[in-house]
């Protein structure tokens, strides 16, 4: 490991010891303020040239977003053809521009910094010579103590080692708990924007369900390996995640997903400003609507005894109808039967001429 990240050793380490020059004008040289903004600063400093990254990667994730009912179709499609699947995947992939592998541009080259960062404080911890810093910047990067924390300890680390480098093991295990938490905060946050404001609510994909599933199992995973940090990378990790967490939100108010609630949005902050103008169809059917919303008159509900009083009412109506009917008969006229004309005993009419026999007949 020192052997292939030796030169970023040197590379990490000198800007460090820059930014802590800068800032032992202000500050004590042995004081964590200096040396704790000089981590600080290499992040931004990271941060800053990885800027067209992070560009690509929230181009490729939407266009990832927007990709996944067509890789759904292709995975039904080709469901028993694995590679024939492969190939159509590829193929989308071409002719749509898209680079699956954009959304981790970021963290992959954020990655050798951080190796090298923490090998860089595990060195110091050690009391080991690193990269340009020599034994008397090692000694004052030793002293320095962040709200009662060396830069170089562990939560893990035993009370002996810690208690050598003049500070309790109760400090150091409440600021790393502490810090662990903002960072596991600022994790959860930050993929939660993600998924609340920047994705396509119309569109199902199993992508949303995955996106989901890391914004739980993240801020689970730093809160497990954090307790292995220095407390120098738990300040850089934490400063990235702040980073991440501004520069999302700028760029999701600047430049969202269509169909999100961040397009919504923005949308309504132009057309407030009047940069949008809408059709003069458009905005008489939306007034339209809203006159018809609004002189939509809903039906009262009645009391339960008012809809009984109206139904006794309907059936007393009906009754009355059917006592005025038998009225108007004559009196001792029998009814009808309800079988029709003929008699039920002989079948014959009972009024007009009668049908003579058949000759056959007797």
């Amino acid at each position: 490991m020192d052997t292939i990240l030796g030169p970023l050793y040197y590379v990490v380490s000198w800007i460090i010891v820059q930014f802590h020059t800068l800032y032992s004008l202000v500050f004590d040289k042995d004081s964590g303020w200096a040396w704790g903004l000089s981590i600080v600063s290499l992040v931004v400093l990271i941060r800053i040239c990885l800027i067209p990254l992070f560009v690509k990667q929230i181009k490729a994730t939407r266009n990832m977003q927007a990709l996944q009912p067509k890789m759904k179709a292709i995975q039904e499609r080709y469901k028993s053809d694995k590679q024939r699947q492969s190939e159509e995947m590829m193929k989308l992939y071409k002719e749509t521009g898209t680079n699956p592998l954009s959304s981790c541009l970021p963290i992959l080259a954020q990655s050798p910094f951080f190796i090298a960062l923490y090998q860089v404080l595990n060195h110091i911890a050690q009391g080991k010579v690193v990269g340009v810093i020599d034994a008397e910047l090692l000694e004052s990067a030793r002293n320095a103590h962040i709200f009662g924390a060396p830069l170089s300890v562990k939560f893990m680390d035993s009370a002996a080692k810690v208690e050598a480098l003049g500070a309790s093991l109760t400090d150091v295990r409440v600021v790393t708990v502490i810090m662990i938490v903002l960072m596991s905060a600022s994790q959860f946050f930050t993929q939660r924007q993600l998924m609340t404001k920047n994705v396509d609510l119309t569109v199902k994909t199993p992508f949303m369900q995955q996106q989901k599933m890391l914004m739980y199992v993240f801020p689970i995973m730093f809160a497990v390996f954090g307790i292995n940090f220095p407390v120098g990378v738990l300040v850089y990790w934490l400063t990235t995640n702040v980073w991440t967490l501004g520069q999302q939100m700028f760029v999701i108010r600047r430049n969202p997903t269509p169909g999100s609630i961040a397009f919504t949005q923005r949308q309504e902050r132009l057309r407030a400003k009047g940069k949008i103008v809408e059709a003069p169809e458009e905005i008489e059917a939306k007034k339209a609507a809203e006159a018809a919303r609004a002189n939509r008159q809903q039906p009262k509900r009645q009391p339960k005894a008012k809809r009984q009083l109206a139904g006794t009412g309907t059936q007393t109506s009906t009754g009355d109808e059917k006592t005025s009917l038998e009225k108007k008969q004559p009196e001792g006229a029998k009814p009808k039967p309800a079988g029709g004309s003929r008699s039920a005993k002989s079948g014959q009419r009972k009024g007009g001429p009668q049908r003579p026999k058949h000759p056959t007949k007797k």
